[in-house]
């Protein structure tokens, strides 16, 4: 018999769909403490939340027999992953259940904006006819920018273009092929916000995308630009919006989320240009019920033993492969992260090749799946996990192959990943698991290396010439950030070298620029583990 306990309230039919099952007990306890959750925890095979409960380290240490905890919605940032992972605790979530809410959503807000609707129906509940305060503005022959071109930003699109809006899309994972399916025109991010009407975002709150639009973006935007957040707070800057809207430099905003929730003082809420939702994106009865259902679907399938569609950690595993492919998997884990910070554009093609002593062909999945989500993860957040990697990929027109041979010239064994953007360039980088089980990474591009793959790292290719090592290390030491370790590469057939910096923090964004500034310098990446 597995018991599963329910801490957050979900739609009842989630629940009815496990009481359908003979071997299962299910317990509905909302609003409990965390110190309550830890004394029954041990009792639980399963545990379900929203976004109100917390699965901290001191619930899981408590859960003696949990298997799986499923949050019924997109983010997990309520549940400790790492703890969960290393108790063996399979996590699920459900990417794909508010897709269309959060689409309609943005589209009711684009509207209501577009005609001042709110703010027109409180003037008339007031007694006021202000009929010609209100004067809206057409949707038509508009351009609006969609950032983020996953599964909602893409539904919106569909919506916009019946609205005979152009659409102009930023995501750094889709292909041409894909924008020409959806009848939209890719571009960067400057373009969008020089020349869209309009601009909607729907992408995951990352590291890369906080603060994504703050003063710097909207002083390139037109007076009559007007911005839409029904993704993540904290991904628009809200003081920089305020004063962007109360300064004119644009038109005016629509905010469903907000980077502390429960928001009700925001000072956005004074001015007349901004449309406010409590966070109402996921909110119907459709996609609550559908959240309940998939939740329960994939609890099910965890404690049966089976395949799980969403799994946001490494999904199960027998004990015996688990531990053989550990190392393995925390090498393609960081080989996918390193791809994503080199990847200059929109990737098209990843090719996978696995060579000496790696797991057998019938192992690689996993190492693969975890590749792909490394890679897509800082763009897509937790949309992307360890088991959809490969569709979230095939639906953004990347193509994957994998090969595998027998023996490697120079290492034991080697895993190497060549990502392909679509003008045709190529980055390689190569990595292997040595015998006591430390993970090197041994190649990128044409330069042949060996580093830790932890901490922070900075990579500068550069032109091979004198006064390059100095500026940097004045660079980096005027921002306080120490440099422990140093390695450059051997000089390629175009006069260039690689330079690797291992450092003792991190290093801020405007630092890396200057680096970029130093004219023997290519291009410097940041890297952190």
């Amino acid at each position: 018999m597995f018991k599963i306990l329910v801490c957050d309230p979900i739609s009842e039919q989630g629940v009815d769909m496990l009481r359908q099952h003979p071997n299962v007990q299910v317990d509905v306890k909302l609003k409990q403490t965390e110190d309550a959750i830890c004394e029954m925890a041990a009792d639980y095979h399963a545990l379900i939340v929203r976004s109100e409960t917390k699965i901290t380290e001191k619930i899981l240490e408590k859960a003696a027999n949990l298997k799986v905890v499923g949050r019924a919605g997109v983010g997990i940032d309520n549940i400790n992953v790492d703890a969960a992972t290393q108790r063996g605790v399979v996590v699920v979530n459900t990417p794909d259940g508010n897709t269309i809410s959060a689409c309609e959503h943005t589209m009711a807000l684009l509207l209501a904006m577009a005609r001042n609707v709110p703010q027109a129906q409180q003037s008339l509940k007031e007694g006021r006819w202000d009929r010609s305060k209100y004067m809206g503005v057409e949707l038509r022959g508009k351009k609006i920018g969609v950032l983020g071109f996953g599964k909602i930003g893409a539904e919106v699109a569909v919506r916009c273009r019946a609205f005979g809006m152009d659409i102009l899309a930023y995501d750094p994972y889709i292909t041409e092929e894909r924008a020409q399916q959806f009848h939209v025109r890719l571009c960067t991010k400057e373009e969008i916000f020089r020349e869209a009407d309009y601009i909607t975002v729907h992408m995951p709150k990352t590291a890369e995308t906080k603060n994504m639009i703050a003063k710097g973006e909207f002083d390139l935007m037109k007076p009559t630009a007007r911005v839409l957040n029904v993704a993540r707070g904290g991904i628009i800057n809200e003081q920089d919006l305020y004063e962007a809207l109360v300064q004119n430099k644009i038109a005016g905003a629509a905010i469903d989320v907000f980077e502390k929730e429960p928001q009700t003082d925001s000072p956005l809420f004074q001015l007349p240009q901004v449309v406010a939702t409590p966070h109402l994106g996921a909110s119907t009865e459709e996609a609550q019920v559908q959240v309940a259902q998939d939740v329960a679907e994939e609890i099910i399938r965890v404690l049966n033993g089976e395949l799980v569609h969403n799994a946001a950690n490494i999904p199960f595993m027998k004990p015996e492969l688990a531990k053989k492919m550990e190392p393995f998997m925390a090498l393609a884990e960081k080989l996918g992260k390193v791809s994503n910070y080199i990847a200059e554009g929109p990737i098209q093609k990843v090719e996978i090749k696995y060579t000496g002593d790696v797991p057998k062909q019938e192992e690689l999945r996993p190492l693969t799946n975890t590749l792909m989500k490394a890679l897509l993860r800082p763009a897509l957040g937790y949309a992307v996990n360890y088991v959809n990697a490969p569709v979230v990929a095939k639906e953004r027109g990347i193509k994957i192959t994998v090969t595998q041979e027998n023996q490697s010239q120079d290492y034991v064994n080697q895993m190497t990943v060549t990502i392909r953007d679509q003008k045709g360039k190529t980055h390689s980088i190569g990595g292997s698991v040595f015998q006591n089980g430390e993970i090197h990474i041994i190649q990128i591009d044409e330069f042949n290396l060996d580093i830790r793959p932890e901490g922070h790292l900075l990579l500068a290719p550069h032109r091979n010439q004198p006064k390059v090592v100095g500026p940097v290390g004045m660079i980096l030491g005027d921002a306080g950030v120490n440099i422990s370790g140093m390695q450059v590469s051997r000089e390629n057939k175009e006069g260039f070298s690689l330079m690797v910096l291992t450092l003792d923090s991190m290093a801020p964004e405007d630092v890396v620029r200057k680096l970029e500034q130093i004219p023997a310098i290519r291009k410097a990446i940041y890297v952190e583990f």
